[in-house]
């Protein structure tokens, strides 16, 4: 490309062409002291490249980028790139319909979480910033903001514009500007604190900092000097203290009776607050917090513990280093810099829940609203959607991190013990009843069989069998079976309402429904991995008994259509179109998918469900179908049903966690070329390094653990069979570093764009035909070694 064709080129193609990705550069204001992205440009030079790219011509920016590695050589050859170069938490930012990925500052797995309230990247206000994520996707606590004008009443909600290219979001740290007010924001994270500097205008009239509460709930604030404690409370339950300092000292006030008071603390509800600095004080006011589920007392102590004696850029190079650590378990070679950073920015998300909030030894449980002291040093996590990530996510975590695995398996466990059910979605204030099916048996399966342990097996056990004999099967609810349950004990199939049929069922969601063939369809999956579970603890009865129910999926298996459909009480068939029909989400019979995502949930007994379709060829043929069939619709009119069901290729979904799996049936279905075909083909459409690159819902890691697998090369296709099915890398070499202080290897040789197809494969120096390789090959440190090409061999992988 010539200067004279570039310059015609918009400014960030061109950010683009000169070797930062366009979603990447994310350099932070002038002001700021942040490490560059590019470590090879100087800090200095990155100020000056900002400044040119926002003042300057498009021509001289240019030239002066290109010239900067020359001008940097000395400090590029002693600079060490790591995997954080890759990392961008803006990627997915603005939701395909419905949710975006939040750009979170965080250590991995850590209750300090925050971004910035606004409604996604496109948003160019900010209301505020939390001062806690207390839970993913379910509430933040305390607020603040800074403000430089003559205070009014108003001020709290007023929205402050902010410019997309002065934001930095690092996992560690995130900066922003904001426009009108001149004011620049810093935060950085530690386990249970949070540190912000918000840098005012030169000989600015007014520096205050607005503090509030969110939800309208009740808390408090009280400040003293340079002091200041609050209370919010937090889904009833829960009561979030605060306490942190300020660098200057400074005039506090409320707003009572709706007028604003110079008094120093307030109570209640809906609660707003302030602290005004004097002109005189510095230009720079930092804020230091901790928080703490337990106590004042112990707020104050987690803020002694992490930061006496520490500086921001303590906290900050910290957080970096916790998060380059992590990140440098998984090292690839080859690929280009988009899926790098597609790669590495999922794998960042793979690390955001569950959270420990376990604070000097004891954890606030909302299970049973009690403290609790650990045992064996063993800390407590929460913040899960099992429906979401037992699929990939935890199955990831089991290669990556297993001492942590075991010890989320061991909170599960003893969540069940304080609540009296095994959750599914364990949250902050206690199971979160969302979604269907028990999954969280499948993951306490998959983890076990994996040699995790660490955890009471008899307790789980006694509680996966208590949640799949006396638990409500229903969706989105907690608590005791009913009569609904006692049908599907006795007829093996979860009921539907005919068509205009009222629901005479009181328990029932009026919004999420029976969801009759997906309960169904799931309740299978986690009995047969209950059985599994009784098989490999001797308790044969048990395995029959479940093992015997993870077949009922067949009594919704409509042969003339080769579709899972509803039948009602009577035993009759619903008929419905399973493309369009069941309400919003198909949930009167599915769930937020339609029959042909549904079609493929038999993980479980990929075998049967093969006969079911006739045969390996039957359904090669019906995958094939699925990802030609047309809507039948507009898009338009889909979508307005179908909101989740994203990132469409035919009637496949890859916007939605039950299709994470089937582009890998292919392999069991006599063509695993076209498990490869179409798994670079999903990568490259929907996983785009930029805010849209997320097809669907992320849900905290779910959909990320899909890329991670999958650019890899390989994927759990079954959680609970400890077996992983081959697919397509992105890379030419993942090396892994293993926990036991192993490495797995896998070794694309010639693996490029377009030769994505799996010529012949070794395991260990053994060839292999067949595309599956067992978790025990991977953990011993086995190498995986394909051989790539342009075109498929359709005999590769056939035994």
């Amino acid at each position: 490309m010539t200067f004279s064709y570039s310059i015609l080129i918009n400014y960030r193609l061109i950010r683009s062409f000169i070797g930062c990705n366009a979603a990447c550069v994310n350099l932070p204001p002038a002001k700021t002291k942040l490490k560059p992205l590019y470590p090879h440009k100087t800090t200095k030079m990155n100020k000056c490249i900002s400044r040119l790219f926002t003042t300057a011509s498009l021509a001289v920016a240019v030239l002066f980028y290109c010239a900067a590695p020359v001008l940097a050589q000395k400090k590029s050859n002693a600079a060490k790139t790591n995997n954080l170069q890759y990392v961008d938490p803006r990627i997915g930012n603005v939701g395909a319909l419905l949710q975006p990925t939040r750009p979170e500052v965080q250590l991995p797995n850590q209750v300090m979480r925050m971004y910035p309230e606004r409604a996604d990247y496109i948003d160019d206000q900010i209301a505020n910033f939390p001062l806690c994520i207390v839970s993913h996707r379910l509430g933040e606590v305390f607020s603040v903001k800074p403000w430089d004008k003559v205070l009014s009443l108003t001020d709290w909600r007023t929205k402050q514009a902010w410019d997309h290219d002065l934001e930095v979001t690092r996992p560690w740290y995130y900066s922003t500007y904001l426009l009108d007010d001149e004011i620049t924001i810093e935060y950085t994270a530690g386990k249970k604190v949070g540190l912000y500097r918000f840098e005012f205008p030169a000989n600015a009239e007014h520096k205050t900092l607005l503090f509030g509460l969110f939800n309208n709930g009740n808390g408090s604030y009280n400040f003293s000097g340079k002091e200041v404690t609050g209370l919010e409370t937090y889904h009833d339950n829960i009561k979030v203290y605060l306490y942190g300092t300020f660098s200057a000292e400074g005039k506090a006030g409320v707003v009572k009776d709706g007028k604003i008071a110079d008094e120093t603390s307030i109570e209640g509800k809906g609660i707003r607050s302030f602290i005004s600095f004097a002109k005189s004080a510095s230009n720079t006011i930092e804020f230091r917090y901790a928080i703490s589920y337990i106590s004042p007392e112990q707020a104050k102590k987690n803020y002694a513990e992490e930061l006496t004696g520490k500086k921001f850029a303590d906290i900050k190079n910290a957080g970096e280093k916790t998060w380059a650590d992590v990140m440098g378990k998984i090292n690839v070679e080859g690929g280009t810099e988009a899926q790098k950073r597609s790669f590495y920015s999922a794998y960042y998300r793979c690390n955001e829940r569950m959270v420990n909030i376990t604070e000097d030894g004891q954890y606030f449980s909302g299970f049973d609203n009690k403290i609790h002291t650990i045992a064996n040093n063993r800390p407590f996590y929460v913040d899960d959607w099992t429906w979401d990530t037992y699929l990939a996510l935890h199955p990831l975590r089991s290669i990556m991190n297993p001492k942590l695995e075991a010890d989320m398996a061991n909170s599960y466990v003893i969540q069940y013990q304080q609540s009296g059910w095994l959750p599914t979605f364990p949250v902050l204030f206690g199971d979160h009843a969302c979604m269907n099916g028990f999954h969280s048996t499948t993951m306490l399966l998959d983890d076990y069989r994996k040699g995790i342990r660490g955890f009471d097996v008899n307790l789980a056990y006694e509680a996966m069998v208590k949640n799949a004999t006396e638990a409500t099967m229903l969706p989105w609810r907690n608590g005791p079976k009913g009569e609904l349950e006692d049908f599907y004990y006795a007829k093996g199939y979860y009921p539907a309402l005919k068509v205009g049929e009222k629901e005479t069922i009181k328990e029932v969601n009026s919004f999420e429904k029976r969801q009759a063939v997906a309960v169904t369809l799931g309740t299978c999956f986690d009995d047969w991995s209950l059985g599994q579970m009784a098989k490999e603890l001797g308790k044969n009865d048990d395995y029959a008994k479940f093992n015997a129910r993870s077949k009922n999926y067949k009594n919704l298996w409509k042969d003339d259509i080769k579709m899972f459909m509803p039948k009602d009480a009577d035993g009759n068939w619903i008929n419905i179109d399973p493309k369009f029909d069941g309400g919003v989400g198909g949930r009167d019979y599915f769930d937020e998918n339609n029959g042909w995502t549904y079609l493929w949930q038999v993980q479980h007994d990929i075998p049967g469900l093969t006969a079911l379709m006739g045969g390996k060829a039957g359904m090669q043929a019906k995958l094939d179908q699925l990802f030609r069939e047309p809507l039948g619709r507009s898009k338009y009119e889909f979508w307005s049903k179908f909101p989740d069901a994203t990132g469409l290729v035919g009637e496949f979904s890859m916007g939605n966690e039950p299709s994470f799996h089937i582009p890998y049936l292919y392999n069991y279905a006599g063509a695993p070329w076209k498990t490869q075909e179409h798994v670079r083909l999903l990568l490259d459409l929907w996983y785009k390094d930029n805010v849209f690159g997320i097809p669907g819902d992320e849900d905290g890691g779910g959909m990320s653990a899909f890329v991670v697998f999958s650019s890899m090369g390989f994927y759990p296709i079954t959680p609970g069979n400890p077996v992983y099915t081959i697919g397509s890398p992105v890379f030419k070499k993942v090396t892994i570093d293993l926990q036991n202080g192993k490495q797995f290897t896998m070794i694309a040789n010639n693996c490029s764009v377009v030769n994505k197809y799996i010529q012949s494969a070794k395991m260990n120096g053994k060839t292999i035909n067949t595309p599956l390789f067992t978790h025990a090959e991977l953990m011993a440190g086995g190498k995986l070694e394909l051989e790539m090409g342009p075109k498929p061999n359709k005999n590769w992988g056939l035994d």
